[in-house]
Order: C-alpha cells, then structure tokens, then sequence
C-alpha cells in the first residue's frame, strides 16, 4: 500500500531510501541504548563482516525486485513470491539447521508446494519476479539465523555496509537534479518514512530468526503473502483467473493445517510447563 504512493520515484531510489532511513532510525535507537560502540566493534570480526555483506546484498535486492513488482501491477506475483519462500526456508531449516518436522507440518508443506505449482503453471512462464522475492529473502533469514546477532544491531550494521552505495546513488541524483527528494513536502516525508516502514517490520523478523525454529519461522510466514493477495485482489483489483484462486485455495488448505498444528504443539508445550 506504501510504496505506489513513492512514485514517480523509480525502485532503486525508492530502495535507496529505504537503506539510509533505515540507517538513520537504527542509529538513534542506538544511541538511545548506548550500544553504538558495541556494534561497531562487531564489523572487526571478518565472518561477521563477510556475513552481514552478504545479508546487506540479499536484503537489497529483495527491496528493489519487490518495488520493482508492487510498482507495476504484480502486487499477486510478488505475494506469490512469499507463498513459496516459506518452503525455502523450512528446506533450509530441515537440510541445513537439521531440524525436524511434525507430521501436520508436512502435511501443511504439501499443501503449500502444490498450491504454489498450481499458481506457476496458471502464470504460464517462469515467475521471476516471485522467486527472486523467495530466494533472496529466504537465504537473508537463512544468514541471519546463523549469524544470531541483536536484532537491533544486526540491522544497523547491514545498513551501514550497504550505506555508500545508496548514500552515493542519492547524492547522484540530487547533484543532476532527478531525485524526488524535496520536490514535494508530501513526497519527501514518505521518502524519508520509508527508513520506519522498512526498519520496524526487519527488527521483528530478525528478533525472530534467533528465537523460533527455521521451520516454524518460514510456516508463519504465509501469514504475509496472504496479505499481500488480498491487497492485489481487492484494492488492486489485478485480475484472477479460475487457476489462480485454485492455487490460493490450496495454499489456505496449508495455513488451516499449519494452525491446527500450532494449536496443538501449545498445548503440549503448556501441559509440559504445568506438569513440571
């Protein structure tokens, strides 16, 4: 819904407001918590540093692609794009994290891979947009799962790697006059709004990483294309085929599995509390 409301900013300067805003934010919330220091220090570590770059790589392509497709009437493709990322992450939770599955959550994986099969071949040709969405978000979660930094922290030092190439490409456009920036006050606050846009919802999901489980992290995650789709559907008003609501009709079958699972695994959980 936010970022139609950026244009005529391309997707790029709209990305690159979203990384030095985003910066911005952090560094008072770090400032405000004194840990400024502490998480500079981190980039000394080379891992860390060789780990954040990549996540900082990820997470940027991640923006600009996903503009790129909000932009341009692929508001469904791009939430087909976070149907299929759940399975990336539970195939990286299961192959690379060794963790296990219950039999719903297998069962709620199988809705899920057959749905989004059935909304690939209803698309007709490869859905790039969608698995670039997938991929890259999905391998960000996988590096900062592993690397298991504050969420607060990890963030901000992402942003500050990826700070020159964006801080650079803004100063460009202000120096020949095309960047949006100050062309409108209405404009220029969203712009500048971007940062809290972007910045909130990443340190929920990077707290996150370090506290679920991969699989249960990306089985959650539907909960966002659902959104999406139904942003596409009915503010958009992007057509949908007969294929098309097959394929999302399959994928809920998913979500009402992986409820039920849920569901039940908390009250095991709360019976094993009260017993001990």
């Amino acid at each position: 819904m936010y970022w139609p409301l950026l244009q005529p900013a391309v997707p790029l300067e709209i990305a690159a407001h979203r990384a030095v805003w985003s910066l911005f934010f952090c560094l008072v919330a770090l400032g405000f918590s004194k840990q400024i220091k502490n998480t500079y220090v981190l980039l000394k570590n080379p891992r860390i540093f060789f780990r954040l770059s990549l996540a900082a790589g990820l997470i940027s392509l991640n923006w600009i692609v996903y503009i790129w497709g909000v932009n341009n009437g692929g508001v469904v493709e791009c939430a087909l794009g976070y149907y299929i990322n759940p399975l990336i992450i539970i195939a990286f939770g299961v192959l690379r994290l060794r963790e296990r599955m219950r039999k719903l959550q297998w069962t709620a994986v199988g809705f899920g891979a057959l749905g989004v099969l059935v909304l690939t071949i209803d698309y007709g040709r490869l859905p790039w947009v969608a698995l670039t969405i997938a991929f890259s978000w999905g391998t960000y979660g996988l590096v900062k799962k592993e690397l298991n930094l504050g969420a607060l922290e990890g963030l901000a030092l992402e942003s500050l790697l990826f700070f020159p190439f964006f801080g650079g490409y803004l100063i460009y456009l202000a120096v020949n006059g095309t960047g949006k920036l100050g062309t409108s006050p209405g404009l220029s606050i969203l712009l500048v709004g971007a940062g809290i846009i972007t910045a909130v919802p990443l340190l929920l999901f990077n707290g996150a990483t370090s506290r679920l489980p991969f699989t249960i992290l990306g089985l959650l995650q539907y909960i966002t294309p659902t959104l999406q789709f139904a942003i596409g559907v009915w503010v958009r008003h992007e057509a949908m085929s007969t294929g098309r609501w097959f394929g999302f009709i399959i994928i809920w079958a998913a979500l009402i599995t992986l409820g039920i699972d849920l569901i039940k695994s908390g009250r095991t959980v709360n019976n094993s509390i009260a017993q001990g």
